[in-house]
């Protein structure tokens, strides 16, 4: 789902190894590799690409990402998560059923249902590997449409039969429909043996097409809605998970996704800003107070969803940062009028690029969220999208706001739907773009 499936797009890499029950997790905590899109572990690697078309694919996929965000439709595990980095979404790969049968899906934080496509199926996109076959699991369960699962799923009906049935679709046309059911998913630990987490809410996809890529099967949704993975393992990672983006310049090495304790971000350097409720609930959004240029403070007080606070949606699989225009175009002055080099023509939609060629400084960049002032390196402001040119990471969109992957990037991002907070702590390596 190239264009779509851009966000949060993690694969979990589960393999079948010797399982772990959900009570052993608890203690002993686990961790799984989240593979970045373009990575050489990623099945949507494509070797013919340079490193500059991956950045520049990353920066286009960031604007059909703003139509992605409107969809149609009891003790405490540790867990931690191996990132791999390239160049702007990240992908998973779990395994379902019992025995396990290994999926690849894009893992994405602007929805919420685990989906992929099952056997028989009726309208299915192309897919290299098997389809999931629900009568091979002994643990695979069907919802009627009176259940409280099936009320946990939006946008679900009945079938003739009395069935639960979900219908999802996209803003670029793509969509999945199918039954609403359970199965145990599994999780692999690169620090441990794999968890086993009974009883997921899950879509067994009959019909389902549209920019889908053919080496996946599905998507993990992880937003904020109940029938999220995030949701579902709920009180088991105490409603904690934490991430480190890598930057280009590491692609093929790997980071953590933590859960649980282990996703705490604290000591040095750590602040932390509110999480605003805000509708759909999928989404994660903060509070953009302003953003200065060295000491120019430049406010923020467009209203894209309504209400001052929650004016912004966090999501790490988006690339740019989206900002509405006319506060871009005030941000875009002030950072211009600090670089002293030969502006050039970039990609379309990056209005403000430079000639790489030229040795200038960047700008100091704080983005002021609420109780939370976050200082940005010079790797998390531009981007060099060729040999010669370097773009700057935010770009105007109409009425929207987005603050993606490239300015969390070489950050320790926690989220804590708890107490209902994410934090950021820098990392102490400074990386330059």
């Amino acid at each position: 789902m190239a264009a779509i499936v851009s966000l949060f797009a993690f694969v979990f890499a589960i393999v079948g190894l010797s399982n772990l029950s959900i009570i052993q997790a608890q203690k002993d905590g686990f961790s799984v590799e989240l593979i970045h899109r373009d990575s050489p572990k990623s099945p949507l690697y494509n070797h013919l690409d340079t490193t500059y078309n991956r950045v520049t694919n990353a920066l286009r996929r960031s604007f059909n990402r703003v139509h992605r965000f409107k969809p149609t439709s009891v003790t405490t595990m540790e867990a931690e998560v191996d990132i791999m980095a390239d160049s702007g979404e990240y992908l998973m790969n779990i395994a379902i059923g019992s025995p396990a049968f290994d999926i690849f899906a894009i893992a994405d934080t602007g929805s919420d249902l685990i989906w992929t496509q099952c056997k028989p199926c009726s309208q299915c996109f192309p897919q290299n590997g098997p389809l999931f076959d629900p009568t091979a699991s002994s643990t695979y369960k069907k919802f009627s449409c009176r259940t409280s699962q099936c009320g946990d799923v939006e946008g679900t009906s009945c079938s003739r039969n009395g069935s639960c049935q979900y219908s999802v679709s996209y803003g670029d046309g793509s969509y999945s429909n199918g039954e609403v059911a359970s199965d145990t998913l599994t999780l692999d630990s690169t620090t441990g043996s794999p968890v086993v987490v009974p009883n997921v809410i899950m879509g067994c996809g009959r019909d389902n097409d549209g920019s889908f890529d053919e080496n996946t099967s599905g998507i993990i949704g992880l937003g904020g809605g109940d029938s999220s993975l995030i949701s579902q393992l709920g009180t088991t990672v105490d409603g904690k998970f934490s991430y480190c983006l890598l930057p280009f310049s590491e692609a093929g090495n790997s980071s953590k996704m933590n859960f649980g304790s282990d996703a705490i971000v604290s000591g040095n350097g750590a602040v932390s800003t509110p999480l605003t409720k805000q509708s759909p609930q999928t989404f994660y959004f903060l509070t953009l107070e302003a953003i200065s240029v060295g000491t120019n403070r430049i406010k923020f007080t467009d209203k894209p969803f309504g209400t001052d606070q929650g004016n912004i949606i966090i999501d790490s699989g988006t690339t740019l940062t989206l900002l509405p225009d006319e506060f871009y175009s005030e941000l875009e002055s002030a950072v211009s009028s600090m670089i002293n080099a030969p502006k050039v023509n970039g990609p379309e939609g990056l209005n403000l690029c430079y000639d790489a060629t030229t040795e200038f400084a960047v700008p100091d960049i704080t983005v002021h969220f609420s109780g939370a002032d976050v200082k940005l390196q010079p790797l998390n402001t531009f981007v060099l999208v060729s040999e010669t040119v370097a773009c700057f990471t935010f770009s105007p969109v109409p009425n929207f706001a987005i603050y993606g992957n490239l300015a969390q990037m070489n950050f320790l991002v926690g989220y804590d739907t708890i107490k209902q907070t994410v934090s950021f702590k820098p990392s102490l390596k400074i990386i330059e773009f």
